[in-house]
């Protein structure tokens, strides 16, 4: 009777198979009483890495193997520890990088997707085959026949008539590459998505955030093909003077989501690293918790981070307007800089003309001139990236004025921010006087996620640790501190 129920004792009390966390010096088949008598301390002196790991998985196995029995365990341990609520999960530094590796491999396509289109190589491949298209034409036939679908295309009819195989094999390799990029990013984002989760690696919160971005990986790749089969209508063969490419409209929502996964992925993982590392027993943001607490609380650093909100979607809504322009190739129409024309902005009748205009009335005047005129498209990108720069400049230099109640670290944010919206003004004035040439054009969209990326990290640097974060240092710090009084 004893044997069995001390036998029945011992298999209860045995650690979870599955942890958030764990450590090679941590054995789960030491129960409750391996955690008591194995206790994990701080040495002086070392690395903290390994040790605070240790620390968290010892917390973590009582928590989730032995609470429920903490009841019958006090009838055999005098020393069993109180009852505690169970710490959230707090994704590692491994969930951090790979949302980094993610967001480069955003980066990667924004790039190649704008060689892409200055190439003029993205109505190149005319189905959307996304499973069967990873695979290239291999042999003549197969060329021949993809190289015949092509000719029956607008763009080929009207402008490549006269290219032969060879000149198509490369605009379609371009393509090509940049479609199997966008599929590779896929595989490389929802497969260690479904680990961590599964894992459960990242919290239930966190895994829904991360997968309505996978979906918009999947959104994303049917949206650029609706973007190019707006290309490949032939109803652009009986417009006079039209010619082939794609809607504007679409090429701005394909851009603009792109960026929006960017945002997210790229945010994210900076954020997971930085909190990571404050668990582990680092500053936040250069700064004590505290004393970031009590900046945050000031009027002018919420005011600074409510101005860096508003010019981070500044940010956006202006290399949204450069799609447009790269869309309507208005960057081929007035090449100087800073007047247009010899003029401040082009004449009234120009910027709002009623040749636009389609309903009658002319009502939807304004709004298709903004959106369809190349001229008046230049026009406001050019005002808008005016303002990013003249906002980027007064950020910073309100940051440098306020460095005594900032977070250096937001301090320094802010420099690279300038110097990334000074290098993006000089690539954008260059692209513009040298009539758009595909290496300063590609720079020049690059510079756009540079700054901003720079924005994202402004505004992650105002921001508090997570609840995970703040709990797994709260643990760590008494266990430092426990540790410090033994020694």
């Amino acid at each position: 009777m004893l044997s069995s129920f001390l036998g029945a004792f011992k298999s209860s009390c045995k650690a979870p198979r599955s942890l958030p966390f764990r450590h090679a010096n941590v054995s789960p088949s030491r129960g409750i009483s391996g955690l008591f008598t194995k206790t994990r301390t701080y040495t002086p002196g070392k690395p903290l890495g390994l040790q605070q790991k240790s620390l968290f998985t010892s917390r973590l196995q009582w928590q989730k193997g032995a609470s429920h029995n903490l009841a019958l365990g006090k009838r055999f341990f005098s020393q069993a520890p109180p009852p505690t609520e169970p710490l959230p999960i707090l994704p590692t530094k491994s969930v951090g990088i790979w949302l980094m590796v993610s967001s480069t491999l955003v980066f990667a396509i924004i790039i190649i997707g704008g060689v892409t289109r200055l190439t003029e190589s993205g109505l190149s491949i005319t189905e959307w085959k996304p499973i069967t298209g990873v695979i290239p034409p291999l042999t003549q036939h197969e060329w021949e026949e993809e190289f015949t679908k092509y000719k029956a295309t607008p763009e080929f009819k009207l402008m490549n008539h006269s290219i032969s195989l060879e000149d198509f094999k490369r605009i379609f390799y371009m393509e090509w590459g940049h479609r199997v990029l966008g599929r590779l990013i896929g595989v490389v984002f929802v497969g260690p998505l479904a680990y961590f989760a599964i894992k459960k690696r990242i919290s239930p919160s966190l895994a829904a955030k991360l997968g309505g971005l996978g979906l918009l990986i999947g959104a994303q790749g049917a949206l650029g093909w609706y973007m190019v089969k707006s290309g490949l209508d032939d109803t652009l063969m009986d417009t006079p003077g039209a010619v082939p490419r794609v809607s504007q409209y679409r090429l701005a929502a394909h851009l603009g989501l792109a960026f929006l996964l960017y945002a997210g992925m790229f945010g994210t993982g900076l954020a997971t690293i930085k909190e990571w590392r404050f668990a582990n027993g680092g500053n936040w943001m250069g700064m004590s918790s505290s004393a970031f607490s009590e900046a945050l609380a000031k009027f002018p650093v919420q005011a600074f981070k409510a101005r860096a909100w508003g010019l981070t979607g500044l940010v956006f809504l202006t290399a949204l307007s450069g799609a447009f322009v790269a869309g309507l190739d208005a960057g081929l129409l007035y090449n100087e800089f800073p007047l247009m024309g010899g003029r401040v902005a082009p004449p009234r009748d120009e910027l709002f003309s009623p040749a636009y205009a389609q309903k009658a009335d002319g009502s939807d005047k304004i709004w298709r001139n903004i959106f369809e005129n190349p001229t008046t498209v230049q026009f406001d990108h050019r005002v808008l990236a005016i303002a990013t720069y003249l906002g980027t400049s007064i950020l910073f230099l309100r940051a440098r004025a306020m460095r005594q109640v900032l977070p250096p670290l937001t301090v320094r944010a802010a420099t690279f921010a300038f110097a990334a919206v000074n290098v993006q003004l000089a690539l954008g004035i260059s692209t513009l006087l040298y009539l758009v040439p595909v290496p300063l054009a590609a720079a020049h969209q690059a510079g756009s996620v540079a700054v901003l990326s720079a924005m994202i990290h402004v505004l992650l640097t105002l921001r508090r640790p997570g609840a995970a974060a703040q709990a797994w240092r709260s643990l760590f710090m008494q266990r430092v501190h426990g540790a410090s009084k033994k020694v």
